[in-house]
């Protein structure tokens, strides 16, 4: 009996932000294959004798490759097992989770996708960041931040990010902040566009860092931040002076405790 892959979101970071299925999903495998970014303490919530497989890739340290991901999941699954594919975010933004459902298509192997909160819109709202907001901006684009490739070939629009969009948020873009801000400007975008940069977004280790495209590279090589981080680009940005929640709700739970 052919078992089936639930390739599952676990969301930007706070456990608490998994979907009511992912949690479902989880609680039920015989197998989970988890990414970097998921929140470990998800995995709290497996069967005792469910089989946790770490699959996380980052510059330099790689877990299983992609091909072997692949493998492992129509391997586990034919052997008649539930699998959980966990990966953080969204599995279809930036999450490779369409290839890998694919691969299941081809083998025969029954899947789900279950839809997981992205970061790029739960980063910004705990910074106090409303992607979209009636008196700034009415459009939200999510885009890779590798924004050039190795030979320099650039495969981004920068004309229509620059003048088309009015919030934009870069993923895995912080080695890149330099030439995203450089062309951003170079293309219409005002040297003064406000930008913030979100460290472990919705997580206890979250800051935020705002500037402009002018400064913002300067301001990141002077703090030190890394990623996994999120970088917003707009109007938008401003509200954060007004409600910038959780990281004031979180220092004052951390002063109420000394």
């Amino acid at each position: 009996m052919i078992g089936k892959v639930y390739i599952v979101g676990a969301g930007p970071g706070d456990p608490k932000l998994i979907t009511v299925y992912g949690l479902e999903c989880i609680q039920q495998a015989d197998v989970i294959a988890y990414d970097r970014l998921v929140n470990t303490q998800l995995l709290n919530q497996a069967k005792p004798l469910a089989e946790l497989i770490y699959c996380g890739k980052e510059p330099g340290k790689h877990g299983l490759i992609q091909e072997e991901i692949h493998s492992l999941l129509v391997r586990e699954a034919s052997a008649g097992k539930t699998v959980v594919r966990l990966k953080g975010g969204d599995p279809f933004v930036f999450g490779r989770g369409a290839e890998e459902a694919a691969v299941l298509a081809e083998a025969g192997i029954p899947y789900e996708i279950v839809p997981g909160i992205t970061a790029g819109i739960a980063a910004p709202a705990y910074a106090g960041i409303p992607v979209t907001h009636r008196d700034y901006a009415t459009s939200f684009a999510i885009v890779t931040g590798h924004g050039r490739e190795e030979k320099g070939n650039d495969f981004l629009d920068w004309n229509a990010l620059a003048n088309g969009i009015d919030t934009i948020a870069f993923y895995m873009s912080i080695g890149n902040i330099e030439h995203i801000s450089a062309q951003l400007i170079k293309h219409g975008r005002p040297h003064t566009t406000p930008v913030a940069v979100i460290e472990w977004g919705t997580t206890k280790e979250q800051r935020t860092l705002t500037g402009t495209l002018e400064t913002i590279t300067a301001q990141i090589k002077q703090s030190g931040y890394k990623n996994p981080s999120m970088i917003i680009v707009g109007e938008v940005v401003k509200v954060r002076e007004e409600i910038a929640w959780f990281e004031e709700q979180f220092q004052k739970q951390q002063e109420a405790l000394k």
